[in-house]
């Protein structure tokens, strides 16, 4: 590859990693093209260099979020599938998590937006939860049974909205009580008859 295309390849990729974060910190309408490619100090002329649309813009920042914590792991030398369900309810259930959400998860930043988003943005979210899904599966027992898929469904359904409502609530105690609650029914979840 060429120098000129190593260097808008990097560009591309730093204006969808700053649309991811600012698309989970303002919402997929909360940011428009012109004020994204100033805060990369970019022209608005240049994002059509990148970009057939705002939507590609869109779906790219979110297949990039939903990816994110993934990357951050491997980026540590860790293996994202050997990290256990506590570990990882922990983490995600965390007041770290929820004060940083252009930072975490999209789901629980985007849920509502996503849903009434276009089809090439709703396709990207689909395939990332099938493989939430699949990971969520892999950290219960006998994950090979429609019990463990179930299970993992319900956990990280009930992450992803404990998340944001604690996200919602205004009195710390409340949004801590949520995070802790919801942490304590996910762990015992596996054991659950």
């Amino acid at each position: 590859m060429g120098r000129s295309q190593l260097e808008k390849q990097k560009t591309h990729e730093r204006i969808v990693t700053l649309a991811a974060r600012r698309l989970r910190e303002e919402g997929l309408q909360g940011i428009g093209v012109a004020d994204l490619m100033k805060e990369a100090g970019l022209t608005v002329g240049g994002f059509y260099k990148h970009f057939a649309s705002r939507d590609e813009l869109v779906a790219e920042a979110v297949e990039s979020a939903i990816g994110s914590w993934r990357r951050q792991q491997e980026e540590k030398g860790i293996d994202p599938t050997s990290i256990s369900l506590d570990e990882y309810v922990d983490t995600y259930l965390s007041e770290r998590h929820r004060d940083h959400c252009g930072e975490g998860c999209a789901y629980a930043a985007l849920t509502a937006d996503m849903a009434r988003s276009s089809d090439m943005v709703r396709s990207v979210a689909t395939e990332g939860l099938q493989r939430n899904f699949e990971a969520m599966t892999a950290r219960m027992p006998k994950p090979e049974t429609a019990e463990a898929r179930r299970k993992a469904i319900i956990a990280s359904c009930l992450m992803t909205g404990a998340l944001g409502l604690a996200r919602v609530a205004n009195d710390e105690a409340l949004s801590d009580e949520i995070l802790e609650t919801v942490k304590q029914f996910v762990k015992e979840l596996p054991q659950a008859e």
